[in-house]
């Protein structure tokens, strides 16, 4: 009988850090690209099974052509959420990776939806632009953007449920560069001995009413 693989250890999961994060803002950055090109595309050919060439061509691209900006916003969004996981911390950190895995969920539902459920609807948006009714019962051609979009979706969906899940064993910065505030920090310089101590802080000491020969 075949052994069960052994649980991922905390060691090894702090080491899925830099993997799972540059995966998600590729994921992202992809969406963000092609989430703001077309999606949806006239055939080419049909415009020669009507033998019209009226709105054929490079010319009228843009209206032959259906974009997806929600899809582009929601990428962008997904992506400040990367950035932001980089530096957050604890539960900050989980819930903004929760953000991008929502962002991401978005990004292809909205593409599933307008590239193969709701297309028909697009092609009568077409159809009704330029005053071809017969376009509005042909099916449009999705473009490669439409694939690029999806698949970063797909890889920003996956990326962000793997940080949701071990972000508490993920590195974080040292607390080391945080600027020191409140009483910790006035007790801490405090202590120190005055001839070890900067004339700025001997001066803040007494800004805030201490007295730094004490």
């Amino acid at each position: 009988m075949a052994e069960a693989a052994p649980a991922q250890t905390p060691r090894s999961r702090r080491r899925t850090f830099g993997p799972v994060v540059l995966v998600g803002l590729a994921g992202s950055g992809l969406a963000a690209v092609g989430g703001h090109r077309a999606m949806l595309e006239v055939p080419g050919e049909y415009w020669s099974s009507i033998g019209s060439t009226m709105f054929a061509g490079e010319a009228y691209a843009d209206i032959n052509r259906v974009e997806f900006p929600l899809a582009g916003a929601l990428a962008l969004v997904s992506l400040a959420c990367w950035g932001v996981v980089l530096v957050a911390r604890g539960r900050f950190r989980r819930l903004v990776a929760m953000v991008a895995a929502l962002a991401s969920f978005g990004i292809v539902a909205v593409v599933l939806v307008g590239g193969f459920i709701q297309d028909e609807d697009a092609a009568g948006d077409i159809a009704e632009r330029i005053g071809a009714s017969g376009l509005s019962t042909i099916d449009l051609d999705p473009t490669v953007w439409l694939w690029a979009t999806l698949a970063g979706g797909l890889l920003g969906l996956v990326a962000a449920a793997a940080a949701v899940a071990w972000a508490p064993q993920w590195p974080e910065m040292g607390s080391r560069y945080d600027a020191p505030t409140g009483a910790a920090g006035a007790s801490a310089s405090a202590a120190e001995p005055v001839e070890e101590r900067s004339h700025l802080d001997v001066w803040k000491s007494l800004d805030e009413g201490q007295d730094p020969t004490a």
